[in-house]
């Protein structure tokens, strides 16, 4: 289901964007990079003309009949988008980038349109910025791209949105629409409510137990900054797959308490829990989808100061082991920071062994 981008895209465009946001602007980069014509229509004029100034399309006008249209509005409006795209472009298939695919579809063979020329999809990139003077032209490089053709989509128009994902550099996964709703509710919209649910217990905590705050509680609770008003609309368009998943959240706290409450005659049942944790963690894809491998985690400590990452990076270059992963805990008293590295398994006691010859303490 992936590949590389052909040399001479068949997507010759002109591809018309709805929506000038940090999506639709992204996907307007990544199309003209390769040399596909972009036009770009905003409801705020002075969005599409800020999109327009940073070269990522150009403005419509009625001449312009576009091969393709990318529907990259706020969920509220996507149904709706869609529809209006499909009676306004009767010779254009018709994709867009929504988090949510279920809700639009039905929005959409509700209206009595040309649903045949719809294909739904969803790029899983982002960022914590927002509009179009966020966007890049590798935004979607690398990331998972989902397409979701109904049973009424017109193959000819699932390979043009296809063509779409493979030249903005993406991968290609394919679902059904309802597929989808439930993989992005398990992996994205159930972690986001789980972050903002241990994040909402911080808004109590004194300053002096926030002073022992370390790398965990940042890792659990950094998604919980998204836009309240966005997610609202996402989770309100995906909220049948979001429920179900949260009833199994709450069967498994109720289990959990009764443990707490159990004490040590209950051990059993909060071990099953945490041994269910450590599977699920380790189903996770690892780089490049593989599965993940073993790994081990070293911890050391790193002056704050220019050429130290370099160092470290340096020494396990020379023993050949890849870092898999790093994070950088800062200590808030002094001028450095707890460093974890994770490498795998198998070169981690070489990279202990090189760090602590060049004078760096390293602990497993």
């Amino acid at each position: 289901m992936t590949g590389p981008a052909p040399a001479r895209p068949s997507l010759h465009g002109p591809v018309l964007v709805v929506g000038a946001g940090l999506m639709g602007t992204s996907v307007g980069l990544a199309l003209r990079r390769r040399g596909v014509p972009v036009l770009l229509d905003d409801a705020d004029p002075r969005i599409a003309r800020v999109a327009v100034s940073v070269g990522a399309g150009d403005t419509p006008n009625s001449q312009s009949a576009p091969q393709l249209v990318v529907v990259a509005v706020p969920p509220d409006h996507l149904g709706g988008s869609v529809v209006d795209a499909l009676r306004r472009w009767p010779d254009a298939a018709v994709t867009d980038v929504g988090s949510v695919k279920v809700k639009p579809l039905t929005e959409v063979l509700a209206a009595g349109v040309a649903t045949q020329r719809y294909v739904g999809g969803h790029p899983m990139a982002g960022s914590e910025r927002s509009g179009p003077l966020a966007a890049t032209a590798d935004l979607f490089e690398g990331r998972s791209w989902a397409v979701t053709p109904h049973e009424h989509s017109d193959p000819r128009a699932v390979a043009l949105v296809e063509e779409l994902v493979q030249v903005c550099g993406a991968s290609l996964v394919r679902l059904s629409p309802a597929e989808h709703d439930l993989a992005v509710a398990r992996i994205s919209h159930l972690p986001h409510l789980l972050s903002v649910l241990a994040a909402a217990q911080l808004t109590d905590a004194s300053p002096g137990g926030m002073a022992l705050t370390g790398q965990g509680l940042r890792d659990v609770t950094r998604v919980a900054s998204g836009d309240p008003r966005m997610w609202r609309q996402i989770l309100s368009a995906n909220a049948e797959a979001v429920a179900g998943l949260l009833q199994a959240v709450r069967e498994d706290l109720d289990r959990l308490l009764e443990s707490l409450h159990g004490g040590a005659d209950d051990a059993d049942g909060l071990v099953d829990l945490l041994t269910r944790g450590v599977s699920g963690a380790r189903a996770i894809p690892g780089k490049h989808g593989q599965p993940s491998t073993r790994a081990a985690t070293l911890f050391l400590l790193i002056p704050d100061e220019p050429g130290a990452l370099a160092r470290l990076f340096a020494a396990a270059s020379e023993v050949s082991v890849n870092i898999e992963d790093v994070r950088i805990d800062h200590d808030p008293a002094r001028p450095v920071g707890l460093l974890e590295l994770s490498v795998a398994e198998e070169g981690a006691d070489r990279l202990v062994e090189a760090l602590n010859s060049r004078g760096w303490t390293v602990h497993r």
